[in-house]
């Protein structure tokens, strides 16, 4: 099953064709033990917002009970596709969805559980109330924090994060956090052809972006918790790939080249 034909595009930020103001991208691979969980909460959280799964043919029926969960709310949409190709793109699908259809703002969050949904409202108020460009929901703010992760863990994203706002110049605290609140026009002109990262240096790229380009970042402190379902997608790979090119970004800005493609504006 494939998720409905889009409607017609509207102007970004105009409103939605449903009259919610936010979309909430959801990307699964192989959550079926905690997909229903989640949306619950997201739904009880913001249930004036829409949600769309993403799901990239999740072998273990993920996307099977997507649609079930779809099927019983008009609120709720699926995208099926056909392979497994990386966070980023899954979110660049929904971004497309969002800016087409008309949304003010579009949303991140991990399907495992790690980020509460119930912090949904008020980082979606502060992008409003900012206004913002992008809310970050951070763990490395004051009054932010980590639960139940291994000491390693740990090390990696403080020092993930250290590296890369030293490499990159960057105020941002929390760059590779996954839960966030986009207004739609920031994003406008960025798709596949222009991002290219993935996984964990995805976020950092997008953050860095609409920072370079004067956008208003906001962080908000939130707890965040390790998964208690599944297995996490995090691998060497995905580290491997932040430190590499935010390593190459940090050396062409010091070289006074522009260091990421530039899309069209739209």
């Amino acid at each position: 099953m494939t998720a409905e034909r889009p409607p017609a595009e509207r102007p970004a930020g105009r409103g939605s064709m449903t009259g919610a103001s936010a979309l909430i991208v959801l990307p699964t691979y192989n959550e079926a033990e905690s997909i229903r969980g989640v949306l619950a909460r997201i739904r009880v959280a913001v249930p004036e917002a829409d949600v769309l799964i993403v799901d990239d043919a999740s072998p273990d029926g993920t996307g099977a009970i997507a649609d079930e969960l779809a099927a019983a709310d008009p609120g709720v949409r699926v995208l099926h596709r056909p392979e497994k190709d990386g966070l980023g793109s899954a979110y660049l699908a929904g971004f497309a969805r969002a800016l087409g259809e008309g949304y003010r703002f579009v949303v991140e969050i991990d399907a495992d559980g790690s980020h509460d949904p119930a912090e949904l409202p008020a980082m979606i108020a502060l992008a409003e109330s900012e206004p913002a460009d992008l809310v970050i929901g951070s763990r490395w703010v004051p009054g932010g924090s980590v639960v139940n992760w291994p000491w390693l863990r740990r090390a990696i994203s403080r020092g993930g994060n250290r590296y890369a706002r030293g490499m990159l110049r960057s105020r941002v605290q929390d760059l590779t956090a996954g839960f966030r609140v986009y207004r739609t026009t920031a994003l406008a002109g960025l798709d596949g052809t222009v991002v290219s990262s993935h996984g964990y240096c995805f976020q950092v790229e997008l953050a860095w972006r609409i920072e370079r380009t004067g956008g208003r970042i906001v962080e908000h402190p939130i707890a965040f918790v390790e998964r208690a379902t599944g297995r996490s997608k995090m691998h060497a790979g995905i580290v491997g790939e932040a430190l590499w090119r935010v390593t190459a970004w940090g050396v062409s800005t010091r070289l006074g080249r522009e260091p990421l493609p530039v899309g069209e504006r739209v």
